[in-house]
């Protein structure tokens, strides 16, 4: 592969997903990547701080999920406002070319325990970007938080249920199942 093709960031990512899967995350170094990809190591830290950082984007999803959240309609409900941010990011981000590599992302994430810490620390920030982004709405502070807790659990459920190779549904779709299924959930509580 030439150095001057494009999209290097996406070829780094398939290159570390690849080598993790294939070595695993501590035997393969950021130089494995960047030559896998067929890249130099500078080009790797042009896109990325570390070989952690290459599965999990450049606050992509906190930009995208925050602009989504100020788009909603200005009647929306806090859970409304969460909801039209997952289905963008079921148009951005979660679309049915990217499946097959977010299901071998998830396993590989789930076999190493410095991969999962990562995803938990963006997980958390990804919660506190929801959080402010409907404060800014003039959601008062504890629905804000409580809206952006239940957007983070419908998140995870959506996601788990997309990234399964077995399933075809639209990442949006199951997002809106999700948000349907916390929403009766939470009523009986």
């Amino acid at each position: 592969m030439a150095r001057w093709e494009p999209n290097a960031p996406e070829r780094l990512a398939q290159a570390a997903l690849d080598l993790f899967a294939e070595r695993g995350y501590e035997n393969t170094s950021v130089v494995d990547i960047a030559q896998r990809a067929g890249l130099g190591k500078t080009t790797f830290f042009r896109h990325f701080q570390d070989k952690r950082e290459v599965l999990f984007g450049r606050g992509t999803m906190d930009e995208l999920v925050t602009k989504a959240i100020a788009d909603a309609p200005a009647a929306a409900t806090p859970l409304e406002a969460v909801a039209h941010a997952l289905d963008a990011a079921g148009r951005e981000v979660f679309t049915p070319a990217r499946r097959a590599f977010t299901a071998r992302r998830r396993a590989v994430i789930a076999a190493h325990p410095e991969l999962r810490e990562r995803e938990a620390l963006k997980n958390l920030g990804l919660i506190a970007s929801v959080t402010d982004a409907l404060k800014q709405r003039g959601v008062p502070a504890l629905t804000a938080r409580v809206a952006a807790e239940l957007g983070a659990l419908v998140f995870a459920i959506a996601y788990e249920r997309w990234s399964d190779p077995a399933n075809s549904d639209d990442f949006s779709e199951l997002a809106r199942r999700a948000l349907d299924d916390v929403r009766a959930t939470t009523a009986l509580c």
